[in-house]
């Protein structure tokens, strides 16, 4: 059984790899970043140029990639992001908070960071029972998503 993901591209972006040899999934900056004059405290969201709507009892992590400090001289500024599973709105796009180090910018198509899908701590039983048995993830590819926008990063409330 495989748990069907559905995807929302934005501003011409590549579809979604998954290779055999990596357990995540790169993303890839959707636009040009120049981060050439931000100082090292400021934290700027590159559009990864996806949305998605992933399956009940399900949500992604977000991670840089091994490579993206040495190579593009960012941090992602909070470590690990969160996509909640109702963060699925067709203009949900997901986005990488990252700090600067060094003077540097980043091209569109330039792979920063990577995803896995896995349990939410919400959960059910059956949904925990379902994803044992799930084998791969199915990406469907939609030109929209027909649920509520969430409204942003940060959304979940201030405390």
């Amino acid at each position: 059984m495989k748990a069907v993901v559905k995807v929302k591209l934005f501003n011409g972006q590549e579809p979604l790899k998954v290779i055999d040899d990596g357990e995540f999934i790169d993303l890839r900056a959707n636009v040009k970043v120049d981060l050439t004059n931000r100082g090292p405290s400021t934290i700027t969201k590159i559009p990864l140029g996806v949305a998605m709507e992933l399956p009940k009892g399900l949500m992604a992590k977000v991670f840089a990639r091994s490579s993206t400090p040495d190579k593009f001289g960012i941090l992602v500024a909070n470590s690990v992001g969160i996509i909640d599973n109702n963060y699925n709105g067709n203009n949900d796009e997901w986005k990488c908070p990252v700090i600067p180090f060094r003077k540097t910018t980043i091209n569109k198509g330039d792979r920063i960071a990577q995803f896995e899908i896995c349990l939410s701590p919400k959960a059910t039983v059956w949904q925990k029972i379902k994803w044992l048995f799930t084998t791969k993830i199915k990406f469907k590819y939609v030109t929209e998503l027909p649920n509520k926008d969430r409204g942003g990063f940060g959304t979940t409330g201030k405390n």
